[in-house]
This record gives C-alpha cells, structure tokens and sequence, in this order.
C-alpha cells in the first residue's frame, strides 16, 4: 500500500469541501424562503452568491494542483444541513424559528471556517502560495459572515424569538 502524503490528504479534504459547497448552495435558498427576519433572509441570499464565487475559488485550487474538480461525501455537512432542515420542521411559524436557522447557519460557518483553515495552512506547507491566497480569501469571507450572523443573533433574532416566550 502506497505512503499517504500530506499531499494526498489536501486533495482529499478539498473534495470534501468542494462537495460541502455544492450542498450548501443547495439549502441556503430553502433556509432563506424559511427565514421570518427580512435581513437574516438578505443574509442568507448574499451568502449564497459568496459561495457560488467560493466554489469557483476552489476549481481553481483544483487546477493548481492538476486534478479535477470532484466531491466526495461530507458526512460533517450531511449531519449539519440535516439539522437545519429539522429545526425548519420542527419550529416552522414559530417565533424561535429564526434563531434555529441562524444556529444551524453557523454550525455550518464554523465547519466552513476550519476546513479553509486547515487547508490554507496546508497549501502553505507544501508551497502552494496561489492556492492558499484563494483559500485564505474564502476564509476571510466565511469569517466575516459568522460575524454577521453573530451580530444578527445578538441586536435581533435571538431577542424576538424570546420576547415570543
């Protein structure tokens, strides 16, 4: 059996992002039609357009390192995703709705921020400096958008969902 390399594990762990993405894309749109809060909504429609431009970010990390662009299942972002589809059931109409979607937005926000994090720190070790510049800008991105949904939470929805109570 052949030696796994730190190379082969950055191939692995940007396929699990890449697929993380692409899911991504795909429940955002549904957490925002969820969302009561018109600017947790706006928040979760600018994030959706960050994260078409993320996913290019990542083809291109992909070309760098001569390999085609390809997921592989994200059990992680199956697990996050799923929850938030169980709090958009179970909480549906509810005045604590909001803070439930904005909860799992940044279970999926913290997910995000280590695995760009680790693969910068990757990139950078193995000297692949145009592929940490373009993981580090998704981070910075990812970063600035968990401060955001913190900022919503605190000046807002958390104290709507307990003024409901």
């Amino acid at each position: 059996m052949a030696t796994k390399t730190l190379n082969d594990l950055f191939h692995e762990t940007l396929k699990d992002i890449y697929y993380a993405e692409r899911q991504i894309l795909k429940a955002l749109p549904k957490m925002a039609r969820a969302a009561q809060d018109e600017k947790l909504k706006a928040a979760f429609l600018q994030h959706k357009d960050e994260t078409e431009g993320q996913v290019e970010r990542l083809k291109q990390v992909f070309e760098i390192i001569g390999k085609r662009a390809q997921g592989k299942t994200c059990d992680a972002i199956e697990g996050i995703i799923s929850e938030g589809e169980e709090i958009m059931d179970e909480f549906k109409g509810t005045p604590a709705l909001d803070a439930g979607l904005l909860a799992a937005a940044q279970a999926v926000e913290h997910y995000e921020i280590s695995r760009y994090g680790t693969l910068r720190a990757w990139a950078k070790q193995l000297g692949m400096n145009d592929a940490a510049a373009l993981l580090e800008e998704t981070l910075a991105e990812e970063s600035k958008t968990d401060e955001t949904l913190s900022t919503l939470a605190e000046t807002a929805v958390n104290a709507a969902a307990k003024k409901a109570a």
